[in-house]
């Protein structure tokens, strides 16, 4: 489908006017300012074109957006360089597993550098992070981490010409006194190695001879604050590890033992259908796990939690051996100073447009947790949509020329097919219905926006998951990889071709649900369709997801390794 005949003259002529080229795609747009066509060329060999150096593209992160990335960037277009300070890849999602030694940590790594490998170019690495981002510069400021006492300067910087951000997040803490000194957290390899230290050493203290019953159990209560998916799973590892393994061989610990988990919500995994979330609960009750809702930490201290209830104002607090935190990510400090830069200092984390763009940038790019994508919203282009659909420029628009642009308009805009769903219409022809419930054949640029004037309320921020982040590395790598040969950048207007498909289409995530490890060979799993699963079956789906999505053979056929010889011979209790 078209939707200005006149465009596409133009192409027409475009075609005639550049015979070298070996391609030509016309595109055409719905924005604030109109209409835009674009071509899409590629010289000829012997066409006489003469070759551009390579542009150099910074990529800071090696986490699942920046890998991602970095696994499909055609690097024979671009000079690619990157900064991070870990040379591995973490399969995070597996992070829980690797605190009570069901999962090895090296089982879930790959080197970065074996993940770079091309067989068309090279990719550079450097163990650093970056301290500083000049945007105006086009430069970013670097420190190695590596602390040993070896010659050469640690601080250096890079110049860029394109520069993709996947820094990740770092863990909110709210700014409640003593989380940073006194508690865990869950974000990298070495942070579930050291929870899984001092789970051993939690059992060795309690069994020490001179202490009081109250004492052990203090040493032996461990308190996980969120009821994410990242406390969740951890608790239910938690649980199997001290009654499956650690039970037997501290069998004067066994009455001792309490798992406790504070939410602030009133349900745990509230990101989850209702079903899921009564099922997780109910189990956990069952297994002794006691659950706190509706409660707010205000203090950790070395011995404490303290806590107010929310819906009575009261105070109270509970003793703890080991403090697991699992609230959520904040921005990590170089992405702060490069909002405030920006004039984004407001924000959580960074804004982009639908191309992953960095709002108020050139040529700056950010995606996973760091960055959320601000998408525009269909009232502010809502007369621009009308008179693009408005063929015979009547005035009023039939359902039949809604329905000819109705499939760009949802590429363009996604709320639209969100809120076609949440509110159960299988055909756009129910947008026009009158109050009475009859079939409008026609309506008026009046009528037009009441049809749409709810579906803004749709929008919704992408949550910050390895998924979403593996997604948007590919996507924008696809970005990069086209760039060479298109004559615009990616990042420019919203585009359409003559068949009515979007040649390239802003970013749009597309989920394939979710698992809740609950302990006990029992997993819940929320997928597409509004299908949910719960049980020991979905233990298994869960097991082929997690063992395909590994990054790496190697890393695939360890975790398995892992799983077998964990159902042999139990988990390893040393601290090594």
């Amino acid at each position: 489908m078209t939707i200005l005949s006149s465009f596409f003259n133009r192409a027409s002529n475009a075609i005639h006017a550049y015979p070298s080229c070996s391609k030509l795609l016309v595109l055409c747009t719905i924005s604030s300012g109109g209409l835009v066509a674009y071509s899409e060329s590629q010289a000829e060999p012997g066409s006489g074109i003469p070759s551009e150096k390579k542009k150099k593209v910074l990529v800071l992160g090696t986490g699942w957006a920046g890998t991602s990335f970095l696994k499909d960037i055609d690097v024979s277009h671009y000079d690619v360089q990157v900064i991070s300070p870990r040379n591995y890849f973490a399969f995070t999602p597996l992070l829980p597993s690797v605190t009570c030694g069901t999962v090895e940590a090296r089982s879930i790594v790959e080197p970065v550098r074996k993940i770079i490998k091309k067989r068309d170019g090279e990719v550079q690495f450097c163990e650093a992070e970056c301290v500083k981002i000049d945007a105006a510069g086009k430069r970013v400021y670097c420190q190695s981490n590596i602390e040993n006492n070896l010659v050469g300067n640690k601080e250096f910087s890079l110049e860029y010409d394109y520069l993709v951000i996947a820094v990740g997040a770092q863990v909110n803490t709210f700014n409640t006194p003593g989380v940073q000194e006194n508690c865990h957290f869950l974000k990298e390899i070495e942070d579930a190695q050291k929870i899984r230290g001092t789970v051993i050493d939690c059992f060795e203290k309690a069994v020490l001879p001179g202490l009081s019953e109250e004492e052990r159990k203090t040493n032996l209560h461990f308190v996980i604050v969120g009821g994410g998916p990242t406390g969740v799973e951890f608790a239910a590892e938690l649980h199997d590890y001290i009654h499956e393994d650690l039970v037997n061989l501290y069998p004067k610990a066994k009455d001792l033992v309490k798992i406790t988990m504070i939410q602030s919500g009133d349900h745990i995994l509230n990101t989850f259908d209702e079903r899921i979330s009564s099922f997780a609960e109910n189990k956990f009750r069952r297994d002794g796990i006691e659950i706190l809702t509706g409660r707010r930490v205000v203090n950790v201290s070395e011995k404490e939690v303290a806590m107010n209830i929310k819906s009575t104002g009261e105070s109270c607090s509970i003793p703890h051996g080991i403090v697991l935190w699992s609230t959520g990510v904040g921005t990590r400090p170089v992405i702060k100073d490069f909002m405030e830069q920006i004039g984004q200092k407001n924000r959580r984390v960074l804004a982009t447009d639908e191309w992953l763009k960095v709002k108020g940038c050139d040529n700056v790019y950010a995606l996973g947790d760091c960055a959320s994508i601000d998408q525009r919203k269909i009232m502010e282009d809502i007369a621009t949509i009308f008179e693009a659909a408005d063929k015979d420029k009547s005035g009023t628009l039939s359902v039949k020329e809604f329905q000819d642009v109705l499939d760009d308009i949802i590429i363009r805009y996604p709320q639209v097919e969100l809120y076609l769903k949440s509110m159960h219409m299988s055909d756009v022809t129910d947008l026009f219905k009158d109050p009475r419930g009859t079939d409008a054949t026609e309506v008026d640029i009046e009528g037009f926006k009441s049809a749409l004037s709810h579906v803004d309320s749709q929008m919704k921020s992408l949550p910050a998951t390895a998924q979403v982040a593996a997604q948007q590395g590919a996507y924008l790598s696809r970005c990069f990889n086209r760039m060479e040969q298109c004559e615009q950048n990616p990042e420019g207007p919203r585009r359409f071709r003559s068949s009515g498909r979007h040649q390239f289409r802003p970013f749009c995530y597309k989920h394939f649900g979710q698992f809740a490890p609950l302990g006990g060979e029992q997993t819940a799993a929320e997928l597409p369709g509004d299908w949910v699963s719960m049980g020991h079956s979905t233990q298994w789906l869960w097991y082929s997801v997690y063992a395909s999505k590994q990054v790496s053979w190697r890393t695939r056929v360890l975790v398995v390794s892992d799983w077998l010889r964990r159902s042999v011979f139990g988990r390893d209790s040393s601290r090594i």
